[in-house]
């Protein structure tokens, strides 16, 4: 890095101190567009506070002189440190500006979870087969059966398979019997970006290959939307929640053609803090009306149209910021009140489902609560049922505890 730039750290880097040893603090990318984890002692966060973009590296090396260490050792560490947190991604950067650069221009999103599921298509395969025939699995599914139609959308996790994948089987096995859906548009969790809904038009590529976005209905929502529908495109770099669909959907959609639309969904704290459905803020009922529009006209042109949710639902424990860990009572309470919210899901009753979060102010973090409300609201199905549910939980040392299920939703 050149003496004369101004060296800053991204805004979403954040610090913890290792578990392992308290000397020591990790640093990390909230916004998950790197999973690099960086390990350095807990005095150098005085330096860290350097890299605020106001210093060249030359002044940030003065301003360590000024503070009576002038030795060739902190000198050099400074310019390591800067070198390093470079190579990590950590710092504004034209390395990664070209990274983002290059996203834009690609018409084709590569995979980001490859790591928590395994890379290699054979393995793959095997791996989510193995859920399917697991005891909590759904069995094994008939990929040639002829699909009754009746699935209009299904809530389907995005919780990594090694701890929630048999609940996955239980969706996608209703998606192959039920549903005779080529087009899926999946409404998922944003985790990453502060916009309410971000689209692309992006193909989804993963190792079981290349999963084609329906670009006819993606304009059609950007053109009763608006174009800001694209404004953090950005989010979809780091998000697991489309994709871990997607990778399920090439898998047990192998003989069957389909195409997709990416739309992530973000929070709906607004409208509980407000007490207001939240198709009564402009922008959702603006949303609503996009996806329908887009969803008519591609029925016209015969497009059979299916919803994927792709939410999990209450997240809980010090990992998500409670003040105490993880026990059994606060287990079992949870689980009740899940039970609670999937009642209303059975019932398509969203206006209660918003009722019963709005009561707790979703303090157990609802991540499937948007996804999940605005699917019903577009696609107004009749009848529901859940098919799985399960919760895991961190018992340990009661970090954290995180549930979540499969529900159908009929016409």
């Amino acid at each position: 890095m050149s003496t004369n730039l101004r060296p800053r750290l991204r805004s979403t880097i954040q610090a913890t101190f290792d578990p392992e040893d308290q000397d020591f603090i990790l640093l990390y990318d909230a916004s998950r567009m790197t999973r690099n984890i960086f390990r350095v002692r807990k005095e150098a966060i005085v330096l860290l506070e350097l890299f605020d973009g106001t210093r060249t590296l030359e002044e940030m090396t003065t301003w360590v002189a000024e503070q009576g260490d002038d030795s060739p050792d902190a000198v050099t560490y400074l310019a390591e440190l800067t070198a390093k947190l470079e190579q990590a991604l950590f710092l504004e950067s034209p390395k990664l500006q070209s990274i983002f650069s290059k996203f834009l221009a690609s018409p084709v999103r590569e995979p980001s979870c490859i790591g928590s599921y395994p890379g290699d298509p054979e393995e793959l395969e095997k791996v989510l087969d193995r859920l399917f025939d697991a005891p909590t699995g759904s069995g094994r599914i008939n990929p040639f059966s002829t699909p009754d139609g009746r699935l209009r959308a299904a809530l389907i996790p995005h919780i990594d398979y090694g701890r929630g994948g048999t609940t996955y089987t239980w969706g996608f096995k209703e998606v192959v019997e039920r549903s005779d859906a080529d087009l899926f548009v999946i409404l998922a969790t944003s985790h990453y970006s502060r916009q309410r809904f971000i689209l692309t038009a992006k193909d989804f590529k993963t190792p079981l290959g290349v999963a084609h976005t329906d670009q006819a209905f993606v304009k059609q929502v950007a053109d009763v939307y608006g174009p800001a529908v694209f404004d953090d495109e950005l989010a979809h770099i780091p998000e697991h929640s489309i994709e871990l669909h997607v990778v399920f959907l090439q898998h047990v959609l192998r003989h069957r053609p389909f195409r997709i639309v990416p739309l992530l969904v973000g929070s709906f704290h607004d409208s509980i803090a407000h007490q207001h459905l939240p198709e009564e803020k402009a922008d959702v009922y603006l949303m609503i009306q996009a996806l329908k529009k887009a969803e008519a006209a591609a029925t016209a042109s015969g497009a059979k149209i299916c919803y994927l949710i792709s939410g999990d639902l209450a997240h809980i424990g010090p990992k998500f910021d409670d003040p105490r860990p993880v026990d059994e009572p606060w287990l079992v309470y949870s689980k009740e009140r899940d039970q609670k919210l999937l009642e209303r899901l059975a019932a398509v009753d969203r206006a209660g489902f918003f009722k019963l979060l709005a009561e707790e102010k979703d303090e157990r973090r609802i991540c499937g609560f948007p996804p999940a409300y605005l699917a019903m609201a577009v696609s107004e199905p009749r009848s529901a049922k859940v098919l799985a549910y399960d919760q895991y939980a961190e018992r340990i040392n009661g970090f954290e505890s995180v549930s979540f299920a499969s529900v159908a939703f009929y016409r």
